[in-house]
C-alpha cells in the first residue's frame, strides 16, 4: 500500500525533527524549511525564525549547487508563504 503524506496546496509535506520537506522529489525542485529558533506558546512551542531554501532534485549538481535560492523568515506561516511562491514558480518554468 502506498504511504500517504500530509499535503499543503496539493503538495507533499514531509517532516524530520527541525526540518520540513515540501513537494514531491519526482518533481524538478522542492523546497526544504529547517526551524532554526522556537519560542514558547503556554504549553507549546512554535517555530520562531525558519531557513527556507529552493533546491533542485537534479542528482548531477552538488549540494551547493543544488541551492537555487534561500531566506529566512519569522514564523512557519511566512516562510510557508514565500515556500509555495518559490515552488510553484520554479515548477512553472519547467513544464
Amino acid at each position: 500500500m502506498a504511504e500517504k503524506f500530509l499535503e499543503y496546496k496539493g503538495k507533499p509535506l514531509v517532516r524530520q525533527g527541525n526540518t520540513i520537506y515540501y513537494g514531491s522529489m519526482a518533481d524538478d525542485y522542492i523546497i526544504m524549511l529547517q526551524i532554526k529558533s522556537q519560542k514558547p506558546l503556554g504549553d507549546i512551542e512554535l517555530a520562531d525564525k525558519v531557513a527556507v531554501q529552493l533546491i533542485s532534485t537534479n542528482p548531477n549538481l552538488t549540494p551547493k549547487e543544488s541551492i537555487i535560492k534561500t531566506t529566512e523568515k519569522k514564523g512557519l506561516y511566512a516562510a510557508m508563504d514565500i515556500a509555495e511562491v518559490w515552488l510553484s514558480r520554479a515548477l512553472a518554468q519547467n513544464e
